[in-house]
């Protein structure tokens, strides 16, 4: 039988994990308002190729933080169902929750692999000017 404290245990995971994905986040925005500036009189095909990825990463990133807020919410609503002797549903929203925070954990490796591309597209154009 799961208790009340067994949902509470994955607010402190859930919590890191917001907090790390807001960063990623504002990084993303320094990296944005950075190729805003540059931009000019670059290679136009490379900047396009870096937009494209960071709207993609824009994009999973908000995936990132709303699957991780529900999984955050389902707990809550877990500790509550629990609280009210409401065990098989507790355990069920529970259930959820964690496949939430899965889905959120799977939407952030992938990610992890388009800033990965990014970074090699950032160097890309290092080589190119440094060629020249």
């Amino acid at each position: 039988m799961m208790t009340i404290t067994t949902p509470s245990l994955l607010f402190p995971a859930i919590s890191l994990m917001m907090l790390a994905y807001t960063n990623r986040f504002v990084s993303l925005t320094k990296v944005i308002r950075e190729l805003g500036r540059i931009a000019e009189g670059d290679d136009g095909e490379l900047i396009r190729r870096q937009i494209r990825s960071l709207r993609l990463r824009v994009h999973l990133i908000r995936w990132m933080q709303t699957l991780a807020v529900l999984a955050f919410a389902l707990c809550t609503l877990s500790m509550i169902a629990l609280f009210g002797n409401q065990a098989g549903l507790g355990t069920w929203i529970f259930g959820s929750a964690l496949a939430l925070f899965m889905a959120s954990l799977l939407v952030s490796l992938y990610e992890v692999h388009i800033s990965t591309r990014a970074i090699n597209l950032e160097i890309e154009r290092l080589d190119t000017h440094s060629a020249a």
